[in-house]
């Protein structure tokens, strides 16, 4: 009990400490602190339980709140602490073995844990809901958000180029308003499911590392999604043609379920390459173009990850799974 309270507060001041520390220095530098500052909370929850998590992040929105004020410690517990508490709760949910749905695997500890799937559609839906709610902070509406939009481009040009400043005509400034208003949504989303996920995984390892894990490390390369998840991608999709809000919001979602079919492709490329000598640099390779190229690549692995679910790719491979020992695989 001691141990667990230990663990909650002090991980609760370091993500105090990292999201104070997030709002000055360089922009890159901000959004790399902003982007780990989950981190603390997931390595309570993961290593100690759900409530060492919360505990945490009640903790860290204290100290905010303390030193910052109430409404960004608001802004702090529902986007850092409540999203990550819930991640790390799902994934310490188990069941007998009995009591699951025939087929499931048996690790060896006759229980089964909660789908590794799942924990990444709920990243994509927390996600999509963070990234609408900051874009209903910048106006409740298109035409607001579109005149904020406009005005932040309008502050960065003079901010960031001010040679050309007065050659960027209103045309311009709404042309570059309206792109930003296309892609925001979407990218949002990615930006705040990719923090979750990065931040549980490297919790998971972590605490794997320490011996503090308090379930078995799944295979990754083996994820699966549910059966209707294509579906909701396509209808998400078609939605982001409607107007306004609506419109957004389906984009948001898009985001979301876009990064969960690049994740499974990635899946699909680590496991069917398995036992073959040439993986490490096919790996390497990979990895260093999707980082180079970025959209263009990712939109080829999001094409491999649907694949997945209509020709079965892995289980073409005939593969034996991952052993427990190898976490990377």
């Amino acid at each position: 009990m001691r141990s667990y309270a230990l663990a909650g507060a002090g991980l609760g001041l370091v993500a105090a400490i990292v999201f104070a520390s997030a709002t000055t220095g360089p922009m890159f530098i901000r959004f790399l602190l902003l982007f780990i500052t989950p981190l603390p909370i997931a390595l309570a929850g993961l290593g100690w339980g759900w409530r060492a998590g919360a505990l945490a992040g009640g903790v860290g929105s204290a100290i905010v709140g303390l030193t910052a004020g109430p409404l960004i410690a608001l802004a702090f517990a529902f986007t850092q602490v409540l999203p990550m508490v819930a991640l790390t709760y799902f994934a310490l949910l188990s069941r007998p073995i009995h009591e699951s749905e025939e087929g499931a695997e048996d690790d060896g500890s006759g229980l089964e844990w909660y789908p590794t799937g799942r924990l990444v559609l709920w990243a994509a839906g927390m996600g999509a809901a963070m990234a609408m709610a900051s874009m209903l902070l910048l106006g409740g509406d298109v035409e607001t958000l579109r005149k904020t939009l406009g005005e932040f481009m309008q502050a960065a040009v003079t901010a960031g180029m001010p040679q050309v400043e007065g050659q960027i005509g209103e045309a311009e400034l709404a042309a570059l308003s309206e792109i930003a208003l296309a892609v925001l949504p979407a990218a949002s989303a990615m930006s705040w499911m990719s923090s979750l996920l990065f931040n549980l995984w490297l919790a998971g390892r972590v605490t794997r590392a320490s011996g503090q894990l308090a379930r078995p490390w799944p295979d990754l390369a083996a994820v699966t999604y549910p059966p209707g998840t294509p579906l909701a991608f396509g209808i998400a999709l078609i939605l982001t043609m409607l107007p306004g809000i609506p419109g957004l919001a389906a984009s948001a979602a898009t985001g979301g379920l876009f990064v969960a079919y690049v994740l499974l492709g990635l899946a699909v490329v680590h496991y069917t390459s398995r036992t073959k000598p040439w993986r490490p640099f096919a790996l390497w390779a990979l990895y260093a173009t999707l980082l180079v190229v970025n959209i263009w690549i990712a939109i080829v692995i999001a094409i491999l990850g649907l694949a997945e679910t209509v020709f079965r790719l892995r289980e073409r491979a005939h593969l034996p799974p991952s052993p427990p020992n190898h976490p990377n695989t």
